[in-house]
């Protein structure tokens, strides 16, 4: 239990304490590496994402070769960090949250991807390999690759959306448009 050194008294039982913890700590977790997903977690948001149309249940867990009840059990569990918004019995939707999370995990995967691929590897191998290690890849470093390739508009696996947060005060490829050419 941490004390005040002056007082000597439970620093979580002060109101204003509790409520600074409280307010930096759900600050931390809109930040998109401190939401630490499992693979299982983050394959099934990317799921969801990419398929807004099979998001039921029976579905999710057809395709991943699972008990329903363990896809659930996962719902649920993506649901109290405010990733999903689930009905039992219904479809599955993506939160504004979930959607900005779930554009990232994909935008992740599609950069590795066509990283691995500058190593000889083919469109097939580093779409493998990447969701082999991507959970381990900070968005710094996914930010950092991004720039490097100037900013790329195309994976292995499809197109690359790219967040502010990476592109901000950089020149894009996907934004570069000449005017068109006339003639009078």
């Amino acid at each position: 239990m941490r004390r005040n050194t002056v007082t000597g008294k439970n620093i979580w039982t002060h109101p204003k304490i509790f409520l600074s913890f409280l307010v930096h700590f759900i600050i931390l977790m809109d930040d998109i590496d401190c939401l630490h997903l499992s693979p299982i977690k983050a394959m099934y948001l990317k799921f969801i994402y990419e398929n807004p149309d099979n998001t039921k249940t029976t579905e999710i867990a057809a395709h991943f070769g699972v008990d329903p009840s363990t896809v659930t059990k996962t719902l649920t569990g993506l649901t109290l960090i405010g990733l999903l918004s689930h009905e039992p019995y219904r479809t599955t939707s993506l939160t504004e949250k979930g959607v900005r999370y779930a554009e990232y995990l994909v935008r992740r995967h599609r950069i590795l991807g066509l990283v691995l691929t500058h190593y000889g590897l083919t469109p097939e191998e580093a779409c493998h390999e990447a969701a082999l290690f991507e959970n381990s890849v900070s968005k710094v470093v996914i930010d950092s690759m991004c720039r490097s390739m100037g900013h790329p508009m195309m994976g292995v696996c499809g197109r690359i959306s790219h967040d502010p947060c990476c592109c901000n005060g950089h020149e894009t490829n996907y934004e570069i448009r000449k005017p068109p050419i006339t003639t009078s």
